[in-house]
């Protein structure tokens, strides 16, 4: 048998856009708004001391039967629309959600159905809050790679679906929402090198209370026997509240505070920029106390525009920095064309930072 390869001819290499940028940004908050005195007819506490730990004064919840695809949809429009492109034009569309209720099929083939993206790739990633920084590194890599022109990237949560109202450390934290951005080819070098990593050790910090499997089982246990199953040795209350989120508010905290500025800085001086270059800095909305003392690590100077969107959409997860940059061109916050340096970072744990150029 011979063992001579057969394939002597050379692979033709993908060829893609010198740079690539951001060239469009959407976004959608649900109608409904919940405020703290809300919130505090569920769990213990007061509208002072929630906005005292976090910032919030309200977040947006979703009306029931509002999916993340329609958020999604919604916040896809507008940003093809800054963009100047058609969604037939999209070569990928990628979807950074934890709250899609279907395990399969992902949340993203069928966004790409209903834009009208007719055989775009389309994929679902699970980075939770760092998910949307994620997307942007793998747009911005397919399209100087060669494997994609045009990348519709979103980040859309429906948080509301998995909170437990009961929980007093998180209840009032979570919210509902949809930023999408357009990332293309550029003239300019417009998307910064990505500093990116996870801390598995800590996955316990934030995360599902009870794992699917477990659920089953216990599910299976009380119909075959008759008898409520034990769902307090399962880590829940009851069967609804499983599958909730958990959090180890003090844990995390910690975490965001002390590792997330030198990742920030590591992006920062991986685009080959100081922080007085900054037009924007706009961290994940995940409490005002993070983001000032990440402010006072990273000695930004005090004429940069923050993004303080928690105040009123809460923590959005995935949908917390592309919201914010949605604002904060729309008012005039920031400068079309700036330099945003944009860090997310929550469960896994895992966490993305990059400077962008805005569109």
């Amino acid at each position: 048998m011979s063992t001579v390869a057969k394939g002597t001819g050379t692979l033709q290499a993908p060829v893609g856009a010198r740079y690539a940028g951001m060239l469009g940004v959407g976004g959608y908050r649900p109608e409904r708004v919940v405020t703290n005195d809300e919130v505090c007819t569920w769990i213990d506490s007061t509208d002072a001391w929630i906005r005292e730990r976090t910032g919030i004064v309200s977040r947006r919840w979703a009306a029931g039967e509002e999916t993340v695809i329609d958020m999604a949809e919604h916040a896809a429009g507008p940003a093809l629309e800054m963009a100047g492109i058609t969604a037939d034009r999209l070569s990928a569309v990628i979807v950074a959600t934890v709250t899609h209720t279907m395990q399969t099929p992902a949340a993203a083939p069928i966004l790409a159905t209903r834009l009208g993206a007719k055989d775009a790739a389309a994929f679902d990633i699970s980075a939770a809050c760092a998910g949307y920084c994620h997307g942007i590194s793998l747009a911005s890599d397919m399209v100087r790679g060669g494997s994609a022109e045009y990348v519709l990237v979103v980040g859309v949560e429906k948080l509301s679906d998995i909170t437990d109202k009961r929980d007093r450390g998180s209840a009032f934290i979570f919210a509902d929402g949809a930023g999408a951005a357009v990332i293309g080819p550029s003239d300019t070098p417009g998307i910064g090198p990505t500093v990116w990593g996870s801390d598995g050790e800590k996955w316990e910090a934030i995360s599902q209370r009870v794992p699917w499997d477990k659920i089953v089982a216990l599910q299976e246990e009380e119909a075959a026997t008759g008898k409520p199953a034990d769902w307090v040795a399962a880590g829940a209350i009851d069967a609804t509240e499983a599958s909730t989120l958990k959090m180890a508010g003090q844990t995390v905290f910690r975490w965001a505070v002390w590792s997330m500025a030198p990742v920030a800085q590591q992006a920062i001086e991986a685009a080959g920029i100081t922080a007085a270059d900054l037009d924007a800095f706009i961290p994940h909305q995940a409490n005002m106390r993070i983001t000032d003392a990440m402010i006072k690590q990273l000695k930004l100077p005090a004429d940069i525009p923050v993004a303080r969107d928690i105040a009123e959409t809460g923590n959005t997860s995935a949908a917390s920095i592309p919201l914010a940059i949605e604002r904060m061109l729309r008012e005039q916050e920031v400068p079309r064309g700036g330099l945003a340096l944009q860090i997310g970072f929550g469960a896994g744990l895992a966490y993305a930072a990059q400077v962008v150029r805005l569109p």
